[in-house]
This record gives structure tokens, sequence and C-alpha cells, in this order.
């Protein structure tokens, strides 16, 4: 029997669960599809590298949420924010542009980047106040304050358009 093949099946079903909820998330944090994929392949390898760690399916959504917005904010902090695009991504936001009026998705980006995690996790991926504040390490009213200032930035942007 191989003893490769549970740790295998743990991974593989981790992947399957997180991945695309991870990926949204860190693309909130980096705007750029590749550093996204970058990061949440960063989170999968720590995981793999930490398997035969015991965790239950609260905690170790939990884990992956701290982890990848731990990995969001060690990337930006490490390389800078980039500030070039490859010429693939000029011709996606022109393209989107021209067609898209710039609501919600943009008015998202351009949330304070404290106040955007929480507005994603509470908004998109349908958490409590209690969970994110479990999740981020703050407390509740730290919480629903940054769900507040995000709620009264995203009325303001999209009142201006």
């Amino acid at each position: 029997m191989n003893p490769f093949r549970n740790e295998k099946q743990e991974f593989e079903t981790a992947y399957g669960r997180y991945a695309d909820m991870l990926y949204r998330l860190s693309f909130s944090y980096m705007k750029n599809k590749e550093d996204a994929e970058d990061v949440v392949q960063e989170v999968f390898t720590k995981y793999f590298c930490g398997l035969h760690l015991p965790m239950n399916p609260e905690q170790e959504k939990a884990w992956f949420l701290r982890v990848t917005i731990n990995q969001c904010h060690d990337t930006l902090r490490k390389r800078g924010y980039r500030l070039h695009a490859s010429l693939d991504e000029v011709t996606e936001v022109v393209a989107q542009e021209e067609t898209d009026t710039g609501d919600l998705q943009d008015a998202l980006q351009k949330l304070p980047e404290k106040n955007r995690g929480v507005v994603m996790l509470h908004y998109l991926e349908g958490y409590s106040v209690d969970e994110i504040a479990k999740i981020l390490q703050i407390s509740s009213s730290a919480v629903k304050m940054r769900l507040k200032r995000g709620r009264a930035f995203l009325k303001e942007e999209l009142e201006k358009e």
C-alpha cells in the first residue's frame, strides 16, 4: 500500500474545496491573474508541507483564508505592487471598459485593502461577522466597522458613476 495515497487524496480534496475561493480572494488583493495564481500555489504548497497536522473542516477553511491573506500581504510587500501590466491585460481592460460601465467590480478594486478583504469575505464568500473576526484574528466590532466603512465607500463610488 502506498503511504502517500492518503496525503494525495487529502490534498486533492482540499484543492477542489478551496482553490476557487482562494483565487477570488487573492485576486481581490493582487489585482492580477498571474500573481493571484502564484499566491494560491504558495498556499497549497504550504498546506502540502504541513498535511500531517490534523485540522477539522472549520479550522482548515480558516487556515486557508488566513494563509492566503498573509501570502498576499507578503507578496505585495516583498516585490512592491506591480506597476506594469502585460499587453494582454491592457487589451482585456480596454475591451472591458468599452463594454462595461465600471460598476461594482471596479468599486471593489478601489476599496482600501483593509476593508476589501472583510467585504469580500462577508458578501462574496458568505461569512458571518464572527467568522471573519476569527479568521482575521480581530474583534467583531472591528469587522463591523470595516464593513460599515466599506459599504460607505462603495456607495460613494457607485454614486459617482
